[in-house]
């Protein structure tokens, strides 16, 4: 697919606001609420119900069986979740991208599968007392509903996650899925469960990596200050490649700031979506699409910029075993021409 029939897919907002300065940074780690998730970090043993048909009228439940792994991503102000389950119904695999956000603190919690490759589902929320719940709108069969998630603490080491749904504004609940999740203590810390479905673009960036960051001050100013960063880049897979994270850290004269990229498959399109956040707002940006070709990727969203609407380009070149390189642009006229403002070099790290 050429860069210009890719801009005919534009969704929105890159890694424009990714610096977060110190004080956010400390403000977010001193929040007793961003580690409210911290009881999750392992592996679990899952047993899930699930209504099979929400809010028909339906009574019929199948149950599945398996494994529920969680990682820690910035030091628990975020986290992964890889679930892995089998029943009557068949196989069950899913992620959860939890992410908090120190303005509101609240938790912002979004969902994506194999088969679709697309992050969303958010629900957003906080703890009390150890219990969590979560509130979102969604669609089921093309009409809108609002979803309710309960986090329940049953003991040390078992928890319960419920999942509802309301056709008239909240007035009523159906609950369709409870899932009951014990820790595993001897299991394997591992997120990497499934069959790879074919697409293996991103399996060169597994690992670690040192990373230089250039970043143009005030892009589409006709400015041409740089500021210059250095930090890792830390990428592990998901879904034995059909997905991954990464997570950048690095340091620079406006400070310390933390980032990542949640790259999703997906196998329909045959394109990836890139969603990233950054630890300062805790909010997931609207992902960036494309695909690699010839061992280059470019990925396109839209977004606005003092007011004015920009599409910006993401590529990704000169792969190789131990180096990659990043460039981010802009276009404020549809596409024509292009400034870069983000210039990233990736070599290798054994550390």
């Amino acid at each position: 697919m050429s860069g210009a029939a890719r801009l005919l897919v534009l969704l929105a907002a890159v890694t424009s606001n990714l610096v977060a300065s110190v004080a956010q940074a400390e403000a977010s780690a001193s929040d007793s609420h961003a580690r409210d998730f911290d009881f999750a970090f392992g592996t679990w043993k899952t047993h899930i119900k699930r209504l099979l048909h929400p809010l028909s009228g339906s009574s019929e439940w199948v149950e599945y069986d398996g494994t529920h792994v969680i990682d820690k991503v910035w030091d628990g102000r975020a986290n992964l979740g890889v679930l892995d389950a089998s029943g009557t119904a068949g196989h069950v695999e899913a992620l959860s991208l939890r992410l908090y956000n120190p303005a509101s603190k609240q938790w912002n919690v979004s969902y994506a599968n194999p088969r679709e490759g697309k992050l969303g589902g958010t629900v957003t929320g906080a703890f009390d007392g150890g219990d969590g719940t979560f509130y979102g709108a969604d669609t089921l069969d093309g009409r809108p509903i609002y979803v309710r998630e309960r986090y329940a603490a049953l003991g040390p080491d078992t928890r319960r996650l419920e999942v509802a749904y309301s056709a008239d504004g909240g007035k009523t609940w159906e609950t369709n899925w409870i899932m009951t999740d014990t820790k595993d203590a001897a299991a394997a810390q591992s997120s990497t469960i499934g069959t790879h479905d074919g697409s293996r673009d991103f399996d060169f960036e597994i690992g670690r990596w040192k990373t230089s960051v250039k970043r143009l001050a005030k892009p589409l100013t006709g400015a041409t200050t740089w500021i210059s960063y250095e930090g890792t880049t830390t990428v592990r897979p998901i879904w034995n490649g059909r997905a991954n994270l990464v997570e950048l850290e690095a340091d620079g004269p406006n400070g310390h700031f933390r980032g990542l990229n949640l790259r999703l498959y997906d196998p329909v399109a045959k394109q990836w979506s890139l969603t990233f956040a950054n630890a300062a707002s805790g909010v997931l940006n609207t992902p960036a699409i494309g695909a690699f070709e010839n061992g280059r990727g470019e990925f396109y969203d839209q977004e606005s910029l003092d007011g004015h609407a920009i599409l910006v380009r993401f590529v990704i070149s000169n792969v190789t075993n131990d180096a990659c390189h990043f460039e981010q642009s802009f276009s404020a006229d549809g596409g024509k021409t292009w400034e870069t403002n983000w210039i990233a070099q990736d070599t290798r790290s054994g550390a």
